[in-house]
């Protein structure tokens, strides 16, 4: 069985609307993330790199 992707999360929420700016999920992708499976949490950490470069950018 594949290795089950680790979870982002950096246990220092710190949300800004919609997104957390600590590990860069959305609320609903933290909400929904044990019930993910493999390919929707891949996705869901990709989107979370993505937005925390862009946060980066921003500053």
């Amino acid at each position: 069985m594949a290795k089950d992707i680790e979870n982002p999360c950096v246990s220092t929420c710190q949300l800004s609307g919609d997104l957390c700016v600590s590990c860069g999920r959305s609320k609903d992708e933290i909400r929904k993330w044990k019930r993910m499976k493999r390919p929707e949490k891949m996705a869901a950490v990709q989107r979370a790199t993505q937005r925390l470069k862009a946060l980066k950018k921003a500053k």
